[in-house]
């Protein structure tokens, strides 16, 4: 029997990631599905496709393959020669991910791996094939949100593009609009997963799955850390030398925080419960920065310079030595 090269009848090369083999399956199987194709031996070419992807989607398919494949298991004509005594330790089975009669597999694969096993293309209770099937591609999209969106939630409209088989058995894009959900308490980074909205299936396949990254726009006043709200909140010199009640913004209105007597610049404090939605929700935390009039007034050096005579006692610098 002749030798198979999986890696040439799916177009990749032997370092191909199980993303590309994927991928190059997916793209060969569409033009030569037998519903589909137009061309004369597209029956034999799906075949080849499903087995080759059989073999290579599979860690312990690929590395015994990859292994005889390595030691040259073939003739100088190119005929396929097992090892004495060659047994696969994976082995077929029923129930594989390709859309490929498993039933046809070559003397080749049956060599390496045994029979048995029927894939996605299916039969009726007389014995006869059913149509073709394939599951849709799933499609990712992002989505920005503001800030006040990610905490209450709401609905926005999105329109993407769909890739689909056309009569001609050709990949095709059309704009696809949906109206989605927003649940409050979404943060960067998670994902929103819609089922049956990705790519239309062949056949009777189902659909592929929509997944949306969520993003989050930069907001004027507040920084995300997690399901924390970042604040910085500037304060006179005066706030900070005594204390007191101030009022600061959070994302659902303002609210009235205590500073402490003798605050520091960089000193952090927390609202408890006032970042993003969840189970806990987040906090707000406020970063304590001295701020200074731009515009003194004519009596505040003469101020400054008592406070000074005041405190004169006081050196900030005495643990470096100066």
């Amino acid at each position: 029997m002749d030798f198979k090269d999986y890696y040439r009848i799916l177009g990749v090369s032997d370092s191909a990631a199980p993303d590309d083999i994927k991928k190059a399956y997916r793209k060969l199987a569409r033009k030569y599905h037998p519903d589909v194709s137009k061309e004369s031996d597209a029956e034999a070419k799906f075949k080849e496709l499903g087995e080759a992807y059989e073999v290579l989607k599979d860690p312990q398919k690929k590395a015994e393959y990859d292994q005889l494949r390595s030691l040259g298991a073939q003739d100088a004509q190119g005929r396929f020669r097992p090892p004495p005594g060659w047994e696969s330790a994976s082995h077929f089975s029923s129930g594989g991910f390709t859309d490929a009669d498993a039933a046809h597999f070559s003397d080749f694969f049956e060599s390496i791996f045994g029979k048995g096993g029927s894939a996605h293309r299916t039969y009726n209770q007389g014995g006869q094939q059913r149509s073709f099937q394939m599951r849709g591609e799933d499609i990712h999209a992002s989505l920005a949100l503001f800030l006040e969106e990610a905490v209450t939630g709401g609905q926005r409209t999105i329109t993407l593009s769909v890739p689909e088989i056309d009569d001609r058995g050709l990949v095709t894009h059309r704009d696809k609009t949906l109206s989605v959900k927003i649940p409050p308490g979404l943060s960067k980074g998670q994902h929103l997963r819609l089922k049956g909205q990705g790519a239309p299936g062949i056949g009777d396949g189902e659909n592929g799955d929509l997944f949306i990254t969520i993003d989050i726009a930069p907001h004027p006043l507040f920084d995300i850390e997690g399901r924390d709200l970042l604040l910085t909140l500037p304060i006179t010199p005066w706030e900070a030398v005594r204390g007191g009640q101030i009022t600061v913004p959070t994302i659902k209105g303002k609210v009235s925080l205590k500073i402490p007597p003798g605050a520091l610049q960089g000193q952090k404090l927390r609202l408890k419960g006032k970042g993003l939605p969840g189970h806990p929700p987040g906090d707000q935390i406020v970063i304590l920065q001295l701020a200074l009039p731009e515009k003194a007034h004519p009596e505040s050096d003469a101020l400054y310079a008592k406070l000074a005579e005041l405190e004169s006692g006081f050196n900030p610098r005495a643990r470096l030595g100066v």
